[in-house]
């Protein structure tokens, strides 16, 4: 994992939507995790605006998180309008 990721904030974030710390696979946990790691890069990025190799990885997040939600939509779409109310994205 990347530097400004301990495990423990890992750890926390599958705790609080994956139910559990050894849930890595849950798509909420998973979702949450790459919601917190576009938020920690946009930021690097407002500071370091030449960096286009984490702008590319910024977007290859984004894209990630994207199909995460659109499964999770498919398979339970109340607990897809939960995480999203939940994480502050979308509308």
């Amino acid at each position: 994992m990347p530097v400004y990721m301990p495990k423990e904030k890992i750890e926390e974030i599958f705790t609080e939507y994956g139910g559990s710390a050894t849930n890595t696979g849950s798509t909420e946990g998973q979702i949450a995790l790459f919601t917190f790691r576009i938020k920690e890069l946009s930021d690097h990025l407002q500071r370091h605006r030449k960096d286009h190799s984490s702008r590319k990885a910024l977007l290859s997040l984004v894209g990630q998180r994207r199909r995460h939600l659109a499964y999770l939509q498919k398979k339970d779409l109340n607990g897809y309008r939960a995480l999203i109310a939940k994480l502050g994205i979308r509308k």
